[in-house]
């Protein structure tokens, strides 16, 4: 399995939330639901995302974007309107002016006029759900255009989230991976997406190999000789053609990469410490401390979810 379809695999929504909103201009709402990776999709007119930290991002009809990350962030149709609807993860169709209180389909807040925008969003609402590996990966707000876009088609997407039928919520949670799945594909395919330089060096004749080297066995004590004899290349050509691709040195990416790999384990398993360190290539709990903080700002027993450090003891 190449790492992209590594990171891919492990995306598994349980009990995703969907929202139809139907709003009449000026709208904006200060999204605040906490989840790790939401998706936005415009069915009918334009918005803009805003993020605190970063600069406003336009989505237009059949465009399809990502968020990432638990901050608080607004969507609305001018980066200009202030928002006058709070929306938390207890709220479903809160009541404020631009929202009109659910009638019509289910999951739907409003009633359709011919000025009014249609927004479709889906959640990702638990952390574990997702690799930490492809969290760090994505940037704060991507958007695939709707021009060859993902799979399956917004129009879809709405027939589904506005049904109610035996199993909704298992179809609800599979459209959910199957969305992301066809976003994040897309951004890996498209050259000028700035998508990681490591998606596109799998393909090159001499850092692929060894990019799949280090993902299919990163415990390995690799050093760039090591790698450099592999690829059939001298260390020099190696460490030059590999930064130039990926955007730093083979040992540097792979402590990034073993490092990420400890925090998936940290969040998803009840193993130690010292038991994760020995499976991601460090002698012991310490050293992976160590390496943890430097490039995270954290240890690693900080960084374990509640549920895992409870089974860990």
């Amino acid at each position: 399995m190449d790492a992209v379809s590594e990171l891919l695999a492990e995306v598994r929504a349980r009990g995703a939330v969907f929202r139809q909103a139907v709003m009449r201009p000026p709208w904006a709402l200060r999204m605040a639901g906490g989840a790790p990776l939401t998706l936005a999709m415009m069915l009918r007119g334009r918005a803009w995302i805003v993020p605190d930290r970063h600069e406003p991002v336009p989505v237009g009809v059949g465009d399809i974007a990502l968020v990432r990350g638990a901050a608080p962030y607004t969507v609305a149709d001018d980066p200009a309107t202030a928002p006058t609807v709070v929306v938390t993860s207890a709220d479903y169709c809160p009541g404020a002016e631009g929202i009109e209180s659910a009638s019509g389909p289910v999951r739907t807040c409003g009633m359709p006029t011919d000025d009014a925008a249609v927004l479709v969003s889906g959640a990702f609402e638990r952390r574990g759900e997702l690799s930490e590996r492809l969290l760090q990966a994505l940037p704060p707000v991507l958007v695939v255009p709707a021009e060859g876009g993902p799979y399956p088609s917004v129009e879809a997407v709405v027939e589904e989230v506005a049904a109610d039928r035996p199993g909704q919520q298992l179809v609800l949670d599979r459209l959910l991976d199957l969305m992301l799945v066809s976003v994040l594909r897309s951004w890996f395919d498209d050259p000028e997406a700035g998508a990681p330089g490591w998606c596109r060096a799998l393909e090159d004749p001499v850092v692929g190999p060894v990019l799949r080297l280090l993902h299919e066995a990163p415990a390995h004590p690799w050093t760039v000789a090591d790698l450099a004899g592999k690829a059939g290349v001298s260390r020099s050509a190696l460490a030059r053609r590999f930064t130039a691709l990926v955007g730093e040195p083979p040992i540097a990416y792979l402590t990034g990469w073993r490092i990420a790999l400890a925090a998936d384990l940290l969040q998803k398993t009840d193993h130690t410490v010292d038991a994760i360190a020995r499976k991601v290539g460090y002698a012991n709990a310490f050293a992976l401390s160590v390496a943890f903080k430097r490039l995270r700002g954290t240890r690693p027993s900080d960084h374990r979810s509640p549920e895992a450090a409870w089974r860990a003891g």
